[in-house]
């Protein structure tokens, strides 16, 4: 029978000085974790390992919300569906900053250049797909990267998918509204973008039980492209999709995917994978 190996003095004395190299440390570790009389050969603070564990505890069992969580409970929002709400990929920091340095360029352009009729409309263009491209990397396989955890709690699928497209167009239309007022030129001009982007968004609710989230609003927004260039190629009025005449059109259109989308949530079940 062999015997016990176990790390002779001086090797403890280095481990515990923190002089091993990595492959020596997890040699000793698996020993020491089994090996009580070796664990209690190495000298440690019994306060500053209580300490470790409870900043641990805290960490595991006791996580500190960031402060969009908070925000959202101040607010009246649930806990825990705040914290699925606060790991919204697109409702990040990066995200955030990336929109708002976006609505932050075009507002200068439109200033600088006096209310550039060209800048306006580029504005009131690029203003429809912000929220569509935040509702589509929402929720998701590949663009969230805790749709595992996600997937296996009992709000997965439509119902996280739509609570967190909520949020994402509570943002996007106040961060766009936000510089709307911004804009040189009369309101009602430059705030012909709300219904666009309410009907684009309520179209990607609509098409993301039928397709993923992230291929239904690629296809929308290359079909809202394709219209401006239509209006303005074909029928010579850059801002026909912007005119007063045009937002029955997206008024009726809102009101009809609200219901499309209303009619698919309840055929959809809790946890059906997007």
């Amino acid at each position: 029978m062999s015997a016990v190996w176990h790390p002779p003095a001086d090797l403890v004395r280095r481990y515990t000085a923190g002089r091993l190299d990595p492959v020596q440390v997890m040699s000793v570790e698996a020993h020491i974790a089994r090996c009580g009389p070796c664990r209690a050969a190495v000298p440690y603070e019994e306060e500053w390992l209580t300490a470790a564990w409870e900043r641990i505890e805290d960490v595991v069992d006791r996580p500190r919300p960031g402060p969009g969580t908070r925000l959202l409970v101040r607010a009246g929002v649930p806990e825990h569906t705040a914290r699925l709400l606060s790991a919204t990929p697109s409702l990040t920091r990066a995200w955030l900053v990336a929109v708002s340095a976006v609505l932050a360029f075009a507002v200068a352009a439109a200033r600088v250049t006096s209310g550039d009729p060209d800048v306006l409309l580029a504005f009131l263009v690029t203003a429809p797909v912000l929220p569509v491209a935040g509702i589509a990397v929402a929720y998701g396989r590949g663009v969230d990267p805790a749709y595992e955890l996600h997937a296996a709690t009992p709000m997965a699928g439509a119902r996280l998918f739509l609570l967190r497209a909520v949020a994402v167009l509570s943002v996007a239309f106040g961060l766009t509204g936000a510089a709307t007022l911004l804009l040189p030129g009369p309101l009602g001009l430059s705030a012909a973008w709300l219904l666009p982007a309410l009907t684009l968004g309520l179209a990607l609710l609509a098409l993301s039980g039928r397709m993923p989230p992230l291929l239904a609003g690629s296809l929308l927004t290359t079909g809202w492209f394709a219209v401006v260039l239509v209006c303005d190629g074909a029928l010579h009025d850059r801002f026909l999709p912007f005119h007063p005449a045009s937002q029955p059109l997206y008024g009726g259109a809102v009101l009809a995917l609200l219901v499309l989308v209303r009619l698919r949530h309840r055929r959809l079940t809790l946890g059906e994978r997007l």
